[in-house]
């Protein structure tokens, strides 16, 4: 899928879980672990990757469904789970396949690039330190680093001002349809991450991005072709 742009790209935002890094083994581990602890039954590895894009109570609802999560206690089941996760945050994560490969590629071309995330920046920052392949990272914008998270354009904004890139020059990647509602409210040009957390349910080509990637390696080949 291709789309007609007429401003030369000088900077791409990737979207984290599920774009960036395939978080999913230790967000699952979390979950399962508060879901065995509280008796249940763990959620498969096929549920986990289709949830993890809705953050940890969309985990648990996957589990418990909604009126047995608030029976329990969702604020406290959630924060069980958070507390896991942060103290195991990068046990099995790792960049997709052929993601360093992409960013030592954009290293090379002086091309910047940042994240711009969901994920509270208290997981953010110890997770992105515990990968140093990923320390030229230009800027992160987590959930609260301002007061509005996606889909606001504001962190858009926000990390393009960091990077010293105008908007419409910048492409963001993202697996859920908030990232591309995203990037098309601050006027980028989008690209859904086929390889994320995708639902079975879902049709991407609903979602009104301007391009559509199944692997990392197509994006690659689609960047070196834009910059040649």
């Amino acid at each position: 899928m291709s789309a007609s742009h007429p401003l030369p790209l000088r900077g791409v935002l990737f979207d984290l879980d599920g774009t960036l890094l395939d978080t999913a083994p230790d967000l699952g581990a979390a979950v399962n672990h508060v879901l065995i602890s509280e008796g249940f039954a763990p959620l498969p590895e096929a549920i986990i990757r289709q949830t993890t894009s809705h953050g940890a109570l969309g985990l648990l609802k996957a589990g418990l469904g909604e009126e047995l999560l608030e029976e329990l206690g969702a604020t406290r089941l959630r924060t069980a789970l958070l507390d896991h996760y942060a103290a195991n945050l990068c046990v099995g994560t790792r960049p997709y396949e052929g993601m360093l490969d992409l960013i030592e590629w954009l290293d090379e071309k002086k091309l910047p690039w940042g994240i711009v995330t969901n994920k509270p920046g208290f997981l953010t920052e110890p997770l992105l330190a515990a990968l140093p392949a990923l320390a030229s990272c230009g800027v992160t914008v987590s959930a609260d680093t301002l007061p509005v998270r996606k889909p606001d354009p504001a962190p858009m904004f926000f990390a393009c001002e960091r990077l010293g890139v105008e908007a419409s020059h910048c492409l963001y990647v993202g697996d859920h349809v908030r990232d591309i509602e995203a990037g098309r409210n601050a006027g980028m040009r989008t690209a859904v991450a086929g390889w994320g957390y995708l639902s079975d349910d879902e049709d991407t080509a609903d979602w009104g991005a301007d391009l559509q990637f199944d692997t990392v390696q197509a994006l690659h080949h689609w960047l070196r072709y834009e910059l040649t």
